[in-house]
């Protein structure tokens, strides 16, 4: 029997992961150098912050509860009417990082998640530069 925890339970479930997506968007409108990145999200951040939450939960080896409601994730084309490039995704990773610092997540699971955020967000890239 196969007793390794998913980086779900090692974070501390929903809890954590509601945690982490919630400083994240709190940086996102509070830091200057995340502008470009909260400027292509829609004022009210509420979806973005539930969306991001019910998607984590997945991602992260907990609960599949993002595609029940919204269907298949398909990352790469719901994001591409947005410009995203270097700078869209560098600012995307630090906030993330940031967050993922603020809220206790260090360490070898955090090195560990800190690389899966970055092939994600770079594979979610749509211009050159």
């Amino acid at each position: 029997m196969d007793t390794q925890k998913s980086p779900y339970e090692l974070i501390g479930g929903s809890q954590k992961v509601d945690e982490l997506v919630d400083r994240f968007y709190d940086l996102m409108a509070l830091e200057e150098s995340f502008a470009e990145l909260r400027a292509m999200h829609s004022q009210d951040l509420s979806n973005s912050r539930e969306k991001l939450k019910l998607f984590l939960s997945g991602w992260l080896g907990g609960p599949d509860i993002y595609s029940p409601q919204y269907g298949h994730p398909r990352l790469r084309a719901r994001h591409l009417p947005f410009k995203i490039g270097l700078k869209e995704r560098n600012q995307w990773l630090a906030c993330m990082f940031q967050a993922m610092e603020e809220c206790g997540i260090t360490g070898e699971l955090g090195a560990k998640l800190e690389e899966s955020f970055f092939n994600t967000a770079d594979w979610m890239r749509n211009q050159p530069n």
